[in-house]
């Protein structure tokens, strides 16, 4: 968990959300899909960007570990990363809104770029002047000088931009070497195509629409002198366009499904494709009708990134929505092209892969136990799990059992409101926090809970909301004194439970034209009052009730009065007022024979006595005494009317 700063408390009304991660401390592999893969062949690394929001570093020369580090400082999906300078430089596209800047040697991030309203989708870099676009789904597309953002430091923050906008939000971009052509795919189902001057301090110049494509333009490859351009479409078509001719030259059919990926090699000559159908091909642009199915993968292909061998490219890395990556040979691929098949029949090249990272399992399915502080998941390779979201850990590892079968081993009828959401995004748990509801679980004890509370917590009611907030804001130095009624500042009290220090912890506005902000920055005003102002009052719910005999109980009928009581009180607490304001009542008045007893030991022990006297039902089914009058509403009345309890003597 990064350490907290003294920083600003958040004003305003704006709704802000606190959400962390459950995860181990170091994440060695790839716990989802892999949106972008980016090779340095002077260093033999692959740089591979996550759904899980992390970019990895991995050897390539090693193939038993090959992971080497992690850069972690995005919140969200990873979309896209480039690797610009000679591999001395990255640039990565995120769902957080963010572009950032990355020293790629070292694995540090360098500056954090904020233009954008909304997803970045997709980065284009141009090797031979250091330029790279940016874009996604706020329909603007965005120039950097690669060599500026490299000096950014925390006083020189100062970066010039160039943006033009686009009429839909943008899925692919792509830009020649030299960068004079800059082309963006979109979901207006054509390509733009701009004119890039590198003195033009008017941006660049729209000078034509490619339109053919039935649906998204996802992948773009341009040439080096920015003459053709292919395209990769949802139509499950590739496309090569001439823009000297501004039209469509030839087009490729070979994919049963969406074209998600395009590589080309340097002379242009050969395409290769992956998309949504799982497989990698070979095209040979001059003649349509010759391809190779170089290999078949177990999921949709996301990206494609080639290796340079001695004379040509000799190797193709994969990444799919699948967390492994994979080397593709693509030897003697040119000397296999044919067009004298069909796809349907057509085997793969290569059916065994040069190489393989291994990628981890993710989370695809939870279920919150009625506790509302332990979380059942399932993940890809079907494994069930245990956490503990007040301690943030993983609490059992349950191996390929029936999750199903789990979830209804677990139940236990307890009725705790909801206080947190979970979002599976990443492939971990994110557990979210809202104002709203945060504050909303009071419980009366958390033995139960897997926490043994201090003795003089034994009977406190607990808002687990306020004691998780606590622990999750351990390290922020005001949350460890608080100002009292007097204005005095006292100790906190001691934590209940903790969470483990490297737990990320995200700060976000509700508002989408915000940005995410790192939790030095802010603490929101809600959180703050809980932590650094102890301004925690229980908000009690009442809940209104009938108390009835049973019928035939022998007891005399009392007036129907509807009462009323905290949905917390316990079912024994009840039993005790019926014990001392109708039976004790009825003794004493004479009305109820054969009752006789040492009141002065009953008084010392009302709670016994009545449990010894007394049982409590509801629609005929007979209460635990230790239930709450909420979970007792919500599993056994289950009805929208006034709860209705009947009682009755206990012949013993």
């Amino acid at each position: 968990m990064s350490s907290l700063g003294r920083g600003s408390v958040g004003q305003g009304k704006k709704k802000v959300q606190i959400s962390f991660i459950i995860r181990d401390e170091v994440e060695k592999y790839n716990r989802s899909g892999v949106n972008a893969i980016q090779h340095d062949p002077d260093l033999k690394r692959l740089y591979s960007a996550g759904r899980d929001s992390i970019i990895r570093i991995w050897d390539t020369r090693t193939k038993k570990d090959p992971y080497l580090k992690s850069m972690e400082h995005h919140i969200d999906w990873v979309n896209d990363i480039v690797l610009c300078c000679r591999g001395r430089i990255m640039l990565s596209a995120s769902s957080d809104s963010t572009i950032k800047v990355w020293n790629a040697h070292e694995g540090t991030c360098m500056a954090t770029l904020r233009p954008h309203r909304d997803y970045v989708k997709c980065l284009a870099y141009a090797k031979d002047v250091e330029v790279v676009a940016s874009a996604g789904l706020d329909k603007t597309i965005y120039l950097w000088d690669v060599e500026e953002l490299a000096a950014l430091t925390s006083t020189n923050n100062n970066v010039k931009e160039s943006k033009v906008h686009e009429k839909s939000s943008i899925y692919s971009l792509a830009i020649n070497p030299p960068g004079t052509i800059l082309a963006c795919g979109s979901t207006e189902k054509a390509v733009g195509v701009y004119s890039v001057g590198v003195m033009d301090t008017r941006g660049p110049q729209d000078i034509m629409r490619l339109k053919g494509h039935t649906d998204n333009v996802r992948a773009l490859v341009l040439n080096r002198d920015g003459t053709q351009c292919l395209s990769g479409s949802s139509d499950g078509t590739i496309r090569l366009w001439s823009l000297g001719q501004q039209r469509c030259v030839a087009t490729y059919r070979v994919h049963d499904d969406s074209v998600w990926a395009l590589q080309a090699n340097e002379s242009f000559t050969t395409v290769y494709s992956g998309g949504r159908d799982r497989r990698v091909w070979a095209t040979d642009l001059l003649n349509p009708d010759y391809r190779t199915l170089i290999c078949e993968e177990k999921s949709p292909i996301l990206k494609l990134e080639l290796v340079k061998g001695d004379t040509d490219y000799d190797s193709m890395w994969v990444a799919t929505t699948d967390s492994t990556i994979k080397n593709w040979s693509l030897k003697n691929i040119q000397k296999r092209l044919s067009g004298e098949y069909d796809n349907e029949n057509i085997k793969p090249v290569y059916t065994q892969p040069n190489s393989t990272i291994k990628g981890g399992s993710s989370i695809r399915q939870y279920h919150v136990l009625n506790d509302k502080c332990h979380i059942l998941t399932k993940d890809t390779e079907n494994n069930v799990a245990l956490w503990n979201v007040l301690s943030a850990r993983l609490i059992e590892n349950l191996g390929k059992v029936s999750f199903e079968e789990e979830i209804k081993k677990r139940f236990k009828m307890v009725h705790v409101p909801h206080w947190f959401t979970v979002d599976l995004k990443i492939g971990l748990l994110t557990i979210h926090l809202d104002e709203s509801d945060v504050f909303s679980a009071w419980v009366s004890s958390i033995r139960d809970l897997g926490i043994n509370p201090p003795s003089e917590w034994e009977d406190c009611k607990i808002n687990l909301g306020q004691q998780l907030l606590r622990a999750l804001f351990e390290h922020w130095p005001k949350s460890h004194m608080y100002e009292n009624q007097d204005g005095m500042r006292e100790m906190a009290d001691p934590l209940l439970f903790s969470v483990p220090e490297h737990t990320p912890i995200l700060i976000k506005d509700a508002d989408k034209e915000t940005q995410q902000k790192c939790l030095n920055e802010e603490v929101p005003s809600w959180a703050a009052e809980v932590l650094a102002h102890k301004n925690m009052s229980q908000t009690v719910t009442k809940i209104a009730f009938f108390l009835l005999q049973y019928p035939n109980s022998g007891i005399k009928t009392a007036p129907k009065d509807r009462l009323s009581a905290s949905d917390m009180i316990q079912v024994r607490k009840v039993i005790e007022h019926v014990y001392e304001k109708v039976l004790r009542q009825g003794v004493e008045n004479g009305h109820q024979s054969g009752e006789s007893g040492d009141h002065e030991k009953e008084a010392q022990d009302i709670s016994k006595l009545a449990a010894e006297k007394v049982e409590l039902l509801c629609n005929d089914q007979v209460l635990d005494a230790n239930m709450d009058l909420r979970t007792v509403k919500h599993f056994i009345w289950k009805q929208s009317g006034d709860l209705t309890l009947h009682y009755r003597l206990l012949n013993r």
